[in-house]
């Protein structure tokens, strides 16, 4: 099969490794892709955005199945073009998409079904939001509404900081359009854990559970990153709580979803926390986290192009999904300054793929003399995997320490509270 992949992240990298290892595989293309990828898949120069691009291209190429893997092009509507134009295609619809692309639609989906979350407001004027969090309990919580690169949600300690955060979306559009409405939350408190799960608008199929470190230095301290490494599974989520996010929040969800008139078929992200009054949704995602995904599909055991077809096609539940008793853990090697002022184009020197360790390439392209350069924040994703989450900590961090481009930093104790759980 000729298999297309959107996208051009450490995500897809983790995507299209696991693809590679499906014997109904042949070429993988990926658009637009990175120059670490060029070793698993074609590279071509369209962007995820570029709907028409991608679309013809598939068509061309006669692409068998498609995976549209990030929020943007998901929302802008990717998998209903691919579709239309007779390419199966793994990912919601747009209207699907919105769980993600609209925190207003996906709370207003959560307290209209009873999916538990936490309490909040909406506002699309900055005057009668600002006149709220006067009297709201403090922290409070800030989201605009659409998708911001992740970096819409602001949590705010003070009424100054909530007010700031109010003029920032809704007046300075620091997010553009995304912040014309926003939400503004009751603060949560409790472990995050994140689940992704395969779903096919009727059947849902939780995968292993992942524990994601946002802040950008050691001890969660400083700015928010995109992530900056992920263990699994995560010891926070027991059977007990699987349980009961299965029956209050997984089932609930996808429901809901088909009861709107919106079946949701793909990979959905349930961002999690475990609160003194059980789990409750902090988030939605529409797709793969990232770089949950990066120690999530090493320990998938089934045959990911399969479940896929199977996710598209609604025959998951007649379709193994099997994961591994070990566990993983991802490292990521960023550039200096991430996430703000960094410099690229710096050599990189990889660590060869050997049994149990994988690097997923993010940010990096090919130099003139075939080289691989730093391109981006976040550069790579160094993965171990083993059978106790202390040893795929360990593998990783060995892995990390042979691995270099001028520049890199990264964080020293990924995994160190789940390991502190364990014990």
């Amino acid at each position: 099969m000729k298999i297309l992949v959107v996208g051009s992240g450490g995500r897809e990298h983790a995507i299209i490794k696991a693809l590679k290892k499906s014997s109904d595989a042949e070429t993988i293309y990926a658009l637009p892709g990175n120059g670490g990828m060029a070793k698993d898949a074609v590279c071509v120069p369209i962007g995820a955005k570029d709907i028409d691009g991608i679309v013809k291209f598939a068509v061309e190429k006669k692409i068998d199945f498609a995976v549209v893997a990030p929020d943007d092009p998901l929302a802008l509507g990717a998998v209903d073009a691919l579709e239309a134009a007779g390419v199966p295609s793994f990912g919601p619809t747009k209207a699907a998409a919105r769980i993600e692309a609209s925190k207003v639609f996906a709370k207003e989906l959560m307290q209209k079904y009873g999916i538990p979350t936490a309490k909040c407001r909406v506002f699309d004027s900055a005057a009668a939001a600002k006149e709220y969090v006067k009297t709201a309990p403090l922290p409070a919580v800030v989201k605009a509404d659409g998708l911001a690169l992740g970096k819409g949600v602001i949590i705010a300690q003070t009424l100054a900081e909530a007010e700031q955060a109010i003029s920032d979306m809704m007046e300075n559009k620091v997010f553009g359009e995304s912040g014309s409405r926003v939400v503004i939350e009751e603060f949560l408190e409790g472990p995050e854990v994140s689940v992704l799960a395969f779903t096919d608008g009727k059947t849902i199929k939780p995968m292993v559970s992942s524990m994601d470190h946002k802040r950008a230095l050691d001890g969660d301290r400083g700015l928010n990153t995109g992530g900056m490494g992920t263990i699994a599974p995560n010891p926070y989520y027991t059977k007990d709580v699987a349980e009961r996010c299965m029956k209050e929040i997984f089932l609930p969800t996808i429901r809901a979803m088909a009861q709107e008139g919106c079946p949701f078929k793909g990979c959905l992200y349930f961002g999690l926390m475990v609160t003194k009054d059980g789990p409750k949704v902090i988030e939605y995602n529409c797709r793969f986290g990232d770089p949950e995904t990066q120690v999530v599909l090493p320990l998938l055991k089934s045959d990911l192009l399969t479940i896929m077809q199977a996710t598209r096609n609604g025959t998951l539940a007649d379709c193994p999904v099997e994961f591994s008793d070990g566990a993983a853990c991802c490292v990521v090697m960023a550039s200096n300054g991430y996430p703000q002022h960094y410099e690229k184009g710096f050599p990189i020197t990889l660590t060869p793929d050997t049994d149990g360790i994988t690097t997923y390439v993010a940010g990096a392209k090919s130099g003139d003399n075939g080289e691989l350069l730093t391109n981006g924040g976040r550069v790579l994703g160094v993965t171990a995997t083993a059978d106790s989450l202390k040893d795929a900590i360990a593998k990783a961090y060995a892995a990390v320490e042979k691995t270099r481009f001028e520049n890199a930093f990264y964080r020293r104790d990924i995994g160190q509270k789940a390991l502190k759980m364990e014990r």
